[in-house]
């Protein structure tokens, strides 16, 4: 075990911490469908910056979506979703620039509030009825790309586009998993171009795409169509939770 503590360039417990907070959100992306990144990154911000986390992050949901493709893709709206990429695509090179460009508190302070924002608004189930027309559907993949490029977080904008098109919860699903490994695919290529995807983002994502892996079969195994409608707000109301925590221990630092 030594080799893989050392590889991931982490002391033993910072190791163990990390290895327990994948498997818990791989088991919340599993029955939810989203939630991976906001949760790893509402979590082990206070372990790794957010620019360390972000290229990490790419082999978790690389890994996760490879493994609940085959129902997103037969579920999800992908018109919708290809226009969604496209806009993403032109998102992602600005929201990795501000990150690497700002204060590394200062960075994980914006990324725990993007996520508290998120979630709280997706609790208080607001609906933007103008994003359901072509200019908000690239509007939304653009904000989405930005938001990913400061805290990999695109999915959870592009549930409010999802909400407002009134999509029943097992299209939203699909829609969010093929958004996300499509997204992937694009934002790998922004983050080698702006060097953010190193050695070390590259051995700490395979190596902890293991127990994601493990954790979103476990999810999937959870999900049960009738409790549907409960995963959500369960979802928020841990990230609302954590990242609200994480604030306090970075503004305290």
């Amino acid at each position: 075990m030594n080799w893989l503590i050392d590889i991931t360039n982490l002391t033993t417990s910072e190791f163990w911490i990390v290895f327990g907070i994948v498997i818990i959100a791989g088991i919340v992306r599993g029955f939810s469908g989203f939630a991976l990144s906001a949760l790893i990154m509402a979590t082990a911000v206070t372990i790794l910056p957010p620019i360390e986390l972000i290229p990490m992050l790419w082999w978790l949901e690389m890994a996760a979506s490879l493994l609940m493709l085959k129902g997103g893709w037969a579920n999800a709206d992908r018109k919708t979703t290809y226009g969604l990429v496209i806009g993403s695509t032109v998102g992602w090179p600005i929201g990795l620039w501000l990150t690497t460009s700002i204060d590394v508190n200062l960075s994980k302070i914006i990324a725990l509030s993007i996520i508290v924002v998120l979630a709280i608004s997706q609790l208080a189930k607001i609906r933007l009825g103008f994003l359901a027309s072509k200019a908000g559907l690239y509007g939304t993949g653009i904000v989405a790309g930005i938001v990913s490029g400061i805290a990999h977080v695109g999915g959870m904008v592009v549930a409010f586009y999802v909400l407002a098109s009134d999509a029943p919860p097992r299209s939203m699903r699909g829609s969010l998993v093929l958004f996300l490994f499509l997204g992937s695919i694009m934002s790998m290529i922004t983050q080698i171009a702006f060097g953010v995807m190193d050695l070390s983002g590259v051995a700490r994502g395979l190596v902890f795409a293991v127990p994601t892996i493990i954790g979103v079969l476990l999810g999937q195994r959870l999900f049960v169509e009738r409790f549907s409608s409960y995963y959500r707000p369960l979802c928020l109301t841990l990230l609302c939770g954590l990242a609200g925590a994480g604030l306090i221990r970075t503004a305290l630092n």
